[in-house]
């Protein structure tokens, strides 16, 4: 069995929060993860990203040619994950047992990530039933580091036509949450790509099961921010106001 960290044998916080950031765009698929890609996402200017780089490149995690994209090692990947399966799991542990909306979870986790133990977040893990994703359909790390693999595109990137189920939400906006939470959009829900509108306007999707389904515009920013995958509805995901089309069935 391998052997459990402490906060305190950790990598700094702000060494974890670079190292999940970069595997976070990484993971999306949005382009190679460049310097100015995260600087948005941490909010702090690009010469503060280009120090930090230096550091993580020296301690072995990441590797970055001046002007190149940004990747991380192995060794990165390894202190990427584990960060990712604590915050991940204290979204859904504060989703499902201290009735947080899924707007709400993103920065707690963000503050508690640092702090809990290995033994913890197994212990959470485990009282969970060992889910494979967050509220927001985001994958969540095994102990050793795998991460569950699925068939999904981003719904700003289908065709018309295309059909499925909502898997996963990006989640750094909380605006942009509450806003699909009123719209009653969320994780497990069917969808419909019917219409581009042209010159950049809002997508016409269908949403809902056979029966009830419903026709309304989708902005270009809610659009890049839901993925589909195939498949059918599943469960009522808590906390999203919206079915969940991955969750794992809870322990009896």
């Amino acid at each position: 069995m391998a052997s459990m960290e402490s906060a305190s044998e950790r990598p700094s916080t702000s060494v974890e929060d670079y190292v999940k950031v970069i595997y976070d765009l990484q993971e999306r698929g949005s382009g190679p993860v460049t310097i100015s890609a995260m600087a948005e996402r941490l909010s702090v200017s690009n010469s503060s990203v280009s120090g930090m780089l230096r550091k993580l490149g020296e301690l072995g995690l990441v590797a970055h040619r001046r002007y190149g994209d940004v990747r991380l090692t192995e060794t990165g990947d390894k202190a990427a994950l584990s960060v990712l399966r604590r915050h991940r799991l204290l979204e859904t542990y504060l989703v499902e047992a201290l009735d947080y909306s899924w707007d709400e979870v993103h920065d707690e986790a963000e503050i508690l990530e640092h702090v809990v133990s290995d033994r913890f977040v197994d212990r959470i893990a485990a009282h969970l039933g060992d889910p494979v994703a967050d509220p927001h359909g985001d994958p969540i790390p095994t102990r050793d580091g795998r991460v569950p693999e699925r068939d999904t595109q981003l719904l700003s990137a289908a065709e018309e036509g295309t059909t499925g189920v909502i898997v996963r939400v990006n989640d750094s906006d909380p605006d942009l949450l509450r806003h699909l939470a009123e719209e009653d959009i969320g994780i497990g829900m069917r969808i419909e790509l019917v219409e581009r509108r042209p010159f950049g306007g809002p997508l016409v999707v269908r949403i809902g099961s056979a029966g009830e389904r419903r026709e309304q515009a989708l902005g270009l920013v809610a659009a890049e921010a839901l993925w589909v995958a195939p498949g059918h509805e599943h469960e009522r995901a808590p906390g999203t106001g919206a079915d969940r089309a991955d969750a794992p069935p809870k322990p009896e």
